[in-house]
């Protein structure tokens, strides 16, 4: 696949006026990744209204949770899980949309959280995406511990890759689909290449087509 499906994600609430600053000085989104709930100075949560301002200009909404500090033990996956689902079903977000867990590169990281959380959210009928660098930290040992136990959490995870981070550009000067993978069996179809435009506060992402079906 050559460029992939251009997209963004914010840490702010997309209003006309963000929305208008992206279209104008970056490029048209097609997916837009947004978190499902508030973490104090760190991420504005998602409303209905702005789900449907969102879905108004023609854009996919991409959900992320980010209410947890590190990613560790089996039980605390299970509670995240159900955490996103809820925040999911409150937002009116269908069944069959992957939830994202924003697993920084500095979070601590272990085979039995992502276990949990793919095998909590997948019978909800949701689809278990997790965002990580592979390069950096413990996620790729991890995730890929946790594919040897179970391949199913291959089968059914989709990964969106925080790295290389060559920079945010505009659409038309996006680079070719190159994210960094898990040393091991992985879905990976979102890459966030460039953190932190100058131009307007947003990340910038490249995504495989497939991805599409599984946003709202």
């Amino acid at each position: 696949m050559a460029r992939g499906i251009w997209g963004v994600d914010s840490a702010q609430a997309v209003t006309d006026q963000l929305f208008q600053c992206v279209r104008t000085e970056l490029g048209y989104p097609k997916f837009w990744g947004r978190y499902l709930s508030e973490v104090p100075n760190v991420s504005e949560g998602l409303t209905r209204d702005e789900i449907a301002r969102i879905r108004s200009y023609g854009v996919k909404v991409l959900p992320i949770y980010n209410a947890f500090r590190e990613a560790v033990g089996y039980a605390n996956g299970q509670v995240a899980a159900r955490n996103a689902v809820f925040h999911a079903r409150r937002l009116g977000i269908p069944k069959n949309k992957l939830l994202f867990a924003n697993i920084e590169d500095f979070f601590a990281v272990d085979a039995a959280w992502i276990a949990a959380w793919v095998e909590t959210l997948y019978p909800t009928g949701y689809r278990p995406g997790l965002y990580a660098d592979p390069t950096k930290g413990d996620f790729a040992a991890a995730y890929c511990e946790a594919v040897s136990r179970n391949n199913q959490v291959a089968v059914q995870a989709v990964i969106w890759s925080a790295a290389p981070r060559p920079g945010t550009t505009k659409e038309q000067k996006a680079p070719r689909y190159q994210p960094a993978a898990p040393p091991c069996s992985a879905n990976v179809w979102v890459w966030q290449y460039g953190r932190d435009a100058e131009v307007c506060p947003v990340d910038t992402n490249l995504a495989d087509r497939r991805l599409l079906d599984f946003l709202y």
